[in-house]
């Protein structure tokens, strides 16, 4: 009997010990979303599901071009995901179905390189914003289906959950993401 009580605690300490390490990692590490819409299509379907690491937000800035998951502004329950365009202290402008980047200082503005989209694709809009320390401009790939920046503003750093890093189904697509380089 006594084996017995040794070898139900001994159970139970393994089963705790991996319920703090999968709850400490998913709450701290990385985290699963599942993509449900079209704003990031073509590169990201609806159905996709994607691990986002949550510790690189912790020793440094987020970085354009990246892919990131965030609450939608104004519904903490609500996860968006889309790429960032924009930011902080700069000026983006949306004209011309093209996207521009400035220093708020600085008029002289760059055209966004963005090799991740489709040549054909038009970005609608004419939208112009100043980001203050902290926001960022953020748009989904699919820029006709795309409820984003353009129409709800800037994104704050806080609102910001983690960058896509691993797509994992589906299994054909499964692969690691990295900013594109500009």
């Amino acid at each position: 009997m006594k084996s017995f009580f040794y070898t139900l605690r001994e159970i139970l300490e393994i089963v705790i010990v991996a319920i703090l390490v999968v709850v400490g990692v998913r709450s701290f590490l990385i985290q699963p979303f599942l993509v449900d819409g079209s704003s990031m299509e073509p590169n990201f379907q609806s159905g996709d599901y994607i691990l986002i690491n949550e510790v690189s937000l912790r020793f440094r800035e987020p970085e354009r071009g990246e892919v990131i998951v965030f609450h939608y502004p104004g519904n903490e329950n609500t996860y968006f995901i889309k790429r960032i365009i924009g930011l902080p202290n700069e000026r983006v402008s949306v004209k011309d179905s093209r996207v521009y980047i400035s220093n708020n200082q600085d008029e002289k503005s760059f055209l966004v390189n963005e090799k991740y989209l489709p040549e054909q694709l038009k970005t609608a809009g004419n939208k112009e914003i100043i980001l203050k320390s902290g926001e960022y401009f953020v748009m989904g790939d699919n820029r006709e289906a795309s409820f984003d920046s353009r129409q709800w503003g800037p994104l704050k750093k806080s609102e910001i959950v983690g960058m896509v890093w691993l797509r994992l189904w589906p299994l054909n697509k499964v692969m690691a993401f990295e900013k594109p380089s500009y």
